[in-house]
């Protein structure tokens, strides 16, 4: 029997007590921690606009923009490339 791999969304500020909730309830494969981008990203919108933002909210706008978790990450043939010249 093969269980299927569900994405469990985390759509709460409190992010350690959910993680620590996941631990505690065996479900950490399916917890779901936004990228620490929407938490910087949170951040400057927040300090821009004085008003508050949730996690959920920043995630969904930066996907709708074209954001994706692998952006800013060089894989290993870009660094390859960069060490060879």
């Amino acid at each position: 029997m093969t269980l299927s791999k569900k994405s469990v969304k985390l759509y709460t500020d409190d992010v350690l007590t959910s993680f620590y909730d996941a631990i505690r309830t065996n479900s950490v494969e399916r917890l779901h921690i936004p990228h620490s981008d929407v938490f910087y990203v949170r951040a400057a919108v927040e300090a821009k606009y004085g008003k508050r933002f949730s996690l959920k909210h920043v995630e969904t706008i930066m996907k709708e923009e074209g954001w994706t978790e692998t952006d800013g990450q060089e894989s290993s043939s870009d660094i390859n490339r960069c060490r060879n010249g």
